[in-house]
């Protein structure tokens, strides 16, 4: 059986369509999803508040998100998405870098980056790998680097660099 999720909205971004569920006043998820998914208005203006954020963003990469999350996880997967939070638009962290901060492993940063229920309002692409993008999504390969890649590209950052 397959499970259907819903969205309070779904919209074009140039990142492909994006679906954000809440829970009350919160966004609990942010998922990236086909593009033949039809786009969906917000229903209702906390979710309008979190796309007119959203488009914020899209336009001027040094936004900063001030959006209500509702979150699950770990006490650890929590502290991790708290620094994820702390890192500004235009810079990146290596996974060693984070763990080293948060008194950690990199393979449990990478967990934790995993595990984010709400990309790009918790910045885990701005967490990357001394020799390269490292992973996106759970993924090293694919679509979810060429979103990495794309986010980084535009806060400024090229990684690796030059």
């Amino acid at each position: 059986m397959t499970r259907v999720l819903s969205y309070q909205a779904v919209l074009a971004t140039p990142l492909g369509r994006i679906g954000l569920r809440m829970a009350g006043e919160a966004l609990s998820a942010l998922d990236y999803l086909p593009a033949t998914t039809p786009e969906q208005p917000p229903a209702d203006a906390a979710t309008a508040a979190v796309v007119a954020q959203l488009a914020a963003y899209f336009r001027d990469p040094q936004h900063r998100f001030s959006v209500p999350l509702a979150l699950s996880g770990t006490a650890f997967q929590q502290r991790v998405w708290a620094a994820l939070q702390a890192i500004p638009p235009g810079t990146v962290l290596c996974y060693g870098e984070l763990a080293q901060q948060l008194g950690s492993a990199a393979r449990a940063i990478g967990g934790a980056c995993r595990g984010n229920p709400v990309p790009i309002l918790i910045p885990c692409h701005r967490v990357v790998s001394q020799q390269g993008l490292g992973g996106y999504a759970g993924a090293v390969t694919g679509d979810p680097l060429a979103i990495k890649r794309w986010l980084l590209r535009h806060e400024g950052v090229i990684w690796p660099p030059a």
